[in-house]
């Protein structure tokens, strides 16, 4: 979320604001997707010596859609660039709301590659995975109960992915998100600062927090226009059914000890200890 950018005071002007991008949807359902879901593994899995095609392709959790492309491209030894403009004939089976952007829809699991893969039927393959987890009965019904469609949860669940250190941290993550919007904050989550860069960083400047971008949490009300990642399923389980508590910040100040608070004053604590870390921590080689 925030780190070493103390965010603007924003004025409460409603106990609730009218979003539609709010509350939460029932327990997905689990279970064996393809080959199981990603971990962070190898990505590529080559069948007898090294010189072979690979003979699957894994998608971890948290990828972008654009980390997904590349991986397309090198696993079927396509020039860059190939699986992105494969879009326009994929035909994916998505959302109205994504607006042809699968961002999210791009399923972390482990995808067979045989003689006939190309990027389409790759990319369709993990949207229609994607769906198979998303559409089913109680999720829809959990979104409806909620005043949320699926779209809006898998954005939440892909933001949920970027921030928490810990899977443990996942559920609390998500109850600071629902928190904020429904007090009428914004968001003010790096992560999505990071997606409208292009880039993974714990330090975020004033500047950054300034950008012009539907996905600067710091200046833009409610979630962002789409997910900013591919969430697993861990992410999901947080985003719907989120840890109870009434935190509005959260600050890992180390690897392994992230805060969660509704105190401001706690959290600018936390964030100069961040800072002090920060510092003393030599730059990685």
């Amino acid at each position: 979320m925030q780190t070493n950018i103390p965010p603007r005071s924003t004025r409460r002007t409603r106990s609730t604001i009218r979003l539609t991008r709010r509350g939460r949807l029932v327990l997905i359902a689990t279970g064996a997707v393809v080959a199981g879901t990603a971990v962070a593994v190898p990505l590529l899995t080559l069948g007898g010596d090294e010189e072979a095609r690979p003979t699957t392709l894994a998608v971890p959790e948290g990828w972008r859609a654009s980390q997904v492309y590349a991986a397309v491209d090198k696993a079927l030894a396509l020039p860059p660039g190939t699986a992105r403009k494969s879009l326009a004939k994929a035909d994916l089976k998505l959302p109205n709301d994504a607006e042809g952007n699968p961002e999210g829809y791009l399923f972390p699991a482990t995808y067979p590659l045989d003689d006939r893969a190309t990027p389409e039927k790759l990319l369709s393959l993990m949207v229609d995975t994607a769906n198979k987890k998303f559409n089913g009965a109680p999720i829809a019904a959990g979104a409806q109960r909620n005043a949320m469609n699926v779209y809006q949860a898998v954005t939440i669940a892909s933001i949920v992915q970027a921030e928490a250190a810990t899977k443990a941290d996942m559920g609390k993550v998500a109850r600071v998100i629902f928190n904020r919007l429904e007090r009428g904050m914004p968001l003010q989550m790096d992560s999505t600062i990071n997606y409208a860069l292009n880039r993974s960083t714990l330090r975020t400047t004033a500047g950054d927090t300034r950008i012009d971008s539907p996905y600067n949490s710091y200046q833009r009300m409610g979630l962002p226009p789409t997910p900013i990642a591919n969430p697993g399923e861990e992410a999901l389980r947080a985003a719907i059914n989120p840890t109870p508590g009434d935190w509005l910040y959260f600050v890992t100040v180390k690897p392994g000890d992230t805060r969660f608070t509704a105190n401001y004053a706690e959290r600018q604590r936390n964030v100069a200890e961040f800072n002090a870390q920060q510092k003393s921590t030599p730059p990685a080689r």
